[in-house]
């Protein structure tokens, strides 16, 4: 994979969402082909706080999303708003002539998710998914190797995210609920299934769940805050998958977890994060090795860390701006982009029926 593009082009970005959009604000305002010329944020705390930051006029930063997506000329958006949010957001930007690049998850349902798809077909702009843990540094190698046939064929792979943020899901000074009171932990999949997903080429078919207790916090009987939820999967070329999330259980660090079993041998991180792993290769080592692993790529300029978590979000952004150049679909587009949201709104709705099998939609062409 290339990393770097050179164009005469100056694209011409808005950022929805600062808080998280900094991060992208960052990379952007500091690559020659990209100029961000507005902003728009729901609090005007935080959007003061980032027009300081990149220097921007008082006639560029917005609070209302319909203002800013028909005010200045603009060749793309980056989204990091509540999820929920997304599917509106997206229709309109590129019903507005604007391209996209949508931080996780695509959506809340799968009608909004299947909205998305129809919306990008129809107005032929570019649509990608910022799934940044498919980028970073190990899982790139990761995928080299299972490609490479090494590893034989992955029939079974585990993903875990554990990570407690409850001061998200309730507001710890108000005692109101957030968003993310009513986002199940299943729906927050992409970063345990991309990974793995894009390692080994496949989609999910079909999906279970498990998981409606509420020890941990039975005070607040909202989705958000289920203690944790197991989910399974199945592929289309029959692999098998089990993801285990939690937004609220305790745990520090919180972590990530990947491992994929081969026929010929598995590898995996270690438990306490992406920092170590091993790997048995039968008929190339005697026993597993460790290994250090590197959510950076250690080939990428100074600049590439300013987007946070390793180098991957400045992949992310190469990624989609070659789109933008070439015209040619991102690796995540709109249709992969539901491949990686999709299973865990079916996992969660199959918890909801008790445990059942489920088919899991496709909105390939």
């Amino acid at each position: 994979m290339k990393h770097h593009i050179s164009s005469a082009s100056r694209w011409r970005f808005g950022l929805v969402g600062v808080g998280r959009g900094s991060a992208y604000g960052r990379l952007l305002a500091d690559n020659s082909n990209c100029e961000v010329v507005a902003c728009c944020d729901a609090s005007h705390e935080a959007l003061a706080h980032f027009q300081q930051e990149l220097g921007m006029p008082d006639s560029a930063c917005y609070t209302d999303y319909d203002q800013f997506i028909s005010s200045l000329p603009m060749d793309a958006v980056f989204l990091g708003t509540p999820i929920p949010a997304h599917a509106d957001e997206t229709v309109k930007a590129v019903e507005a002539g604007v391209n996209v690049l949508s931080e996780v998850t695509a959506a809340s349902t799968v009608e909004d998710c299947g909205r998305i798809v129809e919306a990008v077909r129809r107005t032929g702009k570019t649509y990608m998914l910022a799934e940044n843990c498919c980028y970073w540094h190990f899982v790139l190698e990761w995928k080299e190797l299972v490609q490479s046939g090494r590893l034989g064929t992955v029939v079974y792979s585990e993903c875990e995210y554990l990570h407690p943020l409850p001061e998200m899901i309730v507001d710890p000074e108000t005692g109101e609920y957030q968003w993310r009171a009513q986002r199940p932990p299943l729906h927050y999949c992409s970063h345990s299934l991309g990974p793995i997903l894009e390692i080994t080429r496949d989609r999910i078919t079909r999906a279970m769940g498990m998981g409606q207790g509420h020890k941990v916090a039975p005070e607040h009987r909202v989705v958000g805050a289920i203690d944790i939820q197991v989910g399974l999967f199945e592929t289309k070329r029959g692999a098998l998958i089990k993801l285990l999330r939690t937004s609220i259980a305790p745990r520090r660090p919180h972590m990530h977890y990947y491992m994929l079993q081969g026929t010929r041998g598995y590898i995996e991180t270690d438990r306490r994060g992406p920092k170590t792993g091993q790997v048995y290769l039968a008929d190339e080592m005697e026993q597993a090795q460790e290994f250090e692993l590197h959510l950076s790529d250690p080939n990428l300029p100074p600049e590439a860390h300013a987007g946070g978590h390793g180098t991957s979000e400045y992949l992310v952004v190469q990624e989609f701006l070659r789109a933008l150049e070439t015209g040619e679909r991102p690796p995540l587009d709109e249709v992969r982009a539901m491949d990686l949201t999709v299973p865990g709104i079916i996992a969660h709705e199959s918890v909801m029926q008790g445990g059942v099998w489920l088919n899991v939609p496709s909105f390939s062409e």
